[in-house]
């Protein structure tokens, strides 16, 4: 895929869903922000656990035919126009052009545009095409900037394609780039990582995200590179603290677990926070279309099944593709609006979450120096946040 980007795929933690008998019943909302799914990928990475489909260039059409033929079914939950649209994959600028395109002057206008890419897909004409489809933000998967690195992670593009992707989308007047960038990869030193940071910044991007690298078990990444994940287990704390360190000190806003923005003070006074991103991290409601995609408006969560060939066939027999459905009583949605909320750098608003907090859990955090707890308002503390995962299983019930 381009970017990994996880947030535009939320799910809830340790969910079963089960196939339902029938769609059920949506009534018309008021949804702000929309997700698409564009599953195509030159070839699959070791460690990619996305819905992705390599090659099938001549689906390309077609597909965004059944995603368009998607979105005319569910236009009356949409708001108009949207907050955010953004374009995931797979690799979205993998996508022919001219069905990119298409794409693109089709879906409803929104405030924030994003389309993920990767690099090695970025030309001069593909960055000038993209900004006048309205497109405002590009993320580019550039994971690192090592040789080597990239060699084991199965990626294609090095260190110079970034930098060319960055360039052309810069001619095309894009202002807003985000870089993701990996840690934790076989292989990897403190110095390797810090190499990757520095490069990263020369190259000035709005916004960042670094993530540490989550190979899911029985994938052939694992089973290559076992021994070596589990030596950079010891080291990964240490990474997550130098890369908070070095882009705090380069002026970058810490404004979520794994993702950093340029401060206001060094950009103009503009928020360059991911907003498509910072809706599923308040809980918003969203649309998801294509193979794999995930929606939650209200009480219900849906997954489209990820299959190619069964989804285009049923959008353009004009029926909905095959779903599994989830109701989210209220319990579960305040459960899930503590775990992602408290990733933030902004205190979350207590009133209606009440429940949602385990008091004895949330007292204990407090007095460990994890978590301020102020009247209305709970937040992780500097240091609670290099440990979240923890501290927040503490303290929701």
């Amino acid at each position: 895929m381009g970017a990994v980007d996880h947030a535009p795929r939320p799910s809830s933690p340790g969910e079963q869903r089960a196939p339902a008998p029938a769609p059920p019943e949506l009534r018309p909302a008021n949804v702000s922000h929309l997700y698409v799914h564009l599953p195509f990928c030159a070839h699959r990475c070791g460690y990619c656990d996305f819905v992705t489909v390599v090659g099938r260039a001549e689906e390309h059409d077609r597909y965004v035919d059944a995603l368009l033929a998607e979105l005319e079914l569910e236009r009356e939950l949409l708001a108009r126009p949207l907050e955010t649209l953004y374009l995931g994959g797979g690799t979205p600028t993998l996508t022919r052009t001219g069905a990119l395109l298409r794409l693109l002057a089709s879906l409803p206008p929104a405030a924030e545009v994003t389309v993920e890419a990767n690099p090695e897909t970025v030309t001069s004409p593909l960055a000038r095409a993209l900004r006048d489809g309205g497109v405002t933000r590009v993320s580019l998967g550039a994971q690192s900037f090592r040789p080597d690195l990239l060699a084991t992670l199965g990626r294609r593009a090095g260190a110079a394609d970034v930098r060319r992707a960055v360039y052309a989308l810069r001619d095309a007047s894009f202002d807003n780039i985000s870089l993701d960038l990996l840690y934790g990869i076989p292989g990897q030193s403190a110095a390797d990582l810090d190499a990757d940071l520095a490069q990263a910044l020369a190259l000035e991007p709005e916004h960042l995200s670094c993530y540490e690298l989550e190979a899911k078990p029985g994938t052939r990444f694992t089973h290559r590179h076992g021994a070596e994940l589990g030596a950079q287990a010891e080291a990964l704390e240490g990474y997550f603290e130098h890369v908070v360190s070095r882009l705090t000190a380069a002026g970058y806003r810490w404004y979520e677990t794994a993702n950093f923005c340029r401060a206001p003070s060094v950009a103009g006074g503009r928020d360059l926070r991911a907003r498509h991103n910072l809706a599923y991290w308040r809980g918003r409601d969203y649309v998801g279309l294509g193979i794999g995609a995930v929606s939650t408006v209200g009480t219900r969560r849906w997954r489209n099944r990820p299959s190619l060939r069964a989804y285009v066939g049923a959008l353009l027999r004009g029926a909905r593709p095959a779903r599994e459905f989830e109701e989210l009583p209220g319990p579960v949605r305040e459960r899930e609006r503590v775990l992602l909320g408290l990733r933030l750098d902004e205190p979350l608003a207590l009133a209606g979450l009440e429940r949602a907090f385990d008091a004895a859990g949330l007292a204990r955090a407090e007095r460990l120096g994890l978590v301020e707890h102020r009247p209305g308002t709970v937040a992780l503390t500097r240091r609670g946040r290099f440990v979240g995962g923890a501290v927040t299983a503490d303290v929701v019930a």
